[in-house]
């Protein structure tokens, strides 16, 4: 445990959560979003799917500020990708911003952090990855003071769609339909492919991919829309409905590179919209990083869809290598 020494007659308590701490930890991360982001950028299920993924333990890899009366005022939490890119999260509830929690709670990130470098390849290089809402320039300050560098920026996109959406055109000779029982290996397969061609992409696990996509509660193949080309997939959109947001989001978008230009990216997009729209749910999101690698930025737009927010990643490299993950790609 850690003791926080305040400008106030209180001094605040740093410790790690537990199960029970849940809702308390979330209600920090849903009024420090609406602070940063304008809006809850976490839902209360995507919290307790973090701390129940295979990786993660409670114990080590998160952290609450209490205060004496036990209210949880700050939280923040740490992940990796195969111990080479990590990346970890700070929350400060507004009323106690500014009193040195989001130093400690830095200072912990990256002690965690550091333990992680012995597991890494011995030839890697070894950065850690932060994100702040683009509103808190108090949290980028402190980054950019403690040496890190923006390095990216991301974009959650929306759409409130109005009237019925325009149909799909599908590419002729394709045909598409929703996931059936028994092809989430073969959906993995095309994520893991197209997303390689992302900025900052490492080999994923089917058993992250599946505790975070199947698993989770609002888990509806019905809006999971697979393209084939005969019998290989060519594409898919992984929709979620979020009841929380009232939101429907395009979880995952990926086309493989031999059908890529021919407008199944925004067949799919249409696809989306529509079924949304079937079902009663006016508002579509996406995340994307705004300096894709395969444009879909643009396609985005040509789809109507606008920056709704903004998310800015500052990153630290603790240590020096190889790079592993992807950079850039030849188009």
């Amino acid at each position: 445990m850690t003791m926080i020494d305040i400008d106030k007659p209180k001094i605040l308590l740093v410790r790690a959560p537990v199960m029970d701490d849940l809702e308390a930890a979330y209600d920090v991360i849903r009024v420090s979003g609406v602070a940063d982001y304008g809006m809850e950028n976490l839902t209360l299920e995507e919290l307790r799917m973090i701390w129940n993924e295979p990786d993660f333990n409670l114990a080590t890899d998160a952290w609450v500020v209490v205060t004496p009366e036990a209210r949880i005022v700050a939280y923040a939490d740490t992940g990796h990708r195969s111990h080479v890119r990590l990346f970890g999260d700070f929350r400060v509830h507004p009323d106690y911003r500014g009193l040195e929690i989001e130093k400690c709670l830095l200072r912990l990130i990256e002690s965690r952090m550091q333990q992680h470098i012995p597991e890494a390849p011995p030839h890697a290089r070894v950065t850690l990855a932060l994100r702040v809402g683009h509103n808190n320039q108090g949290d980028a300050a402190l980054l950019q003071q403690e040496g890190y560098e923006h390095i990216r920026s991301f974009y959650d996109m929306a759409i409130d769609l109005k009237e019925t959406p325009q149909p799909p055109e599908w590419p002729a000779g394709l045909t598409v339909r929703t996931m059936r029982p028994g092809e989430e290996r073969v959906v993995f397969a095309l994520i893991e492919e197209a997303f390689s061609d992302h900025w900052g992409h490492l080999p994923g696990k089917y058993e992250e991919w599946e505790h975070w996509l199947i698993k989770r509660e609002s888990f509806d193949p019905s809006i999971w829309f697979l393209v084939f080309d005969g019998d290989k997939l060519a594409a898919g959109a992984l929709c979620i409905y979020e009841p929380s947001q009232e939101t429907g989001w395009v979880g995952q978008l990926a086309v493989r590179r031999p059908w890529r230009r021919t407008g199944l990216g925004m067949a799919l997009l249409r696809q989306s919209y529509g079924e949304f729209y079937r079902r009663g749910v006016y508002k579509v999101m996406l995340g994307v990083d705004a300096q894709n690698l395969t444009g879909a930025l643009r396609l985005y737009e040509r789809a109507g869809m606008h920056v709704a927010v903004q998310t800015d990643s500052y990153q630290k490299e603790l240590r020096a290598g190889e790079e592993l993950s992807t950079q850039a790609i030849s188009i």
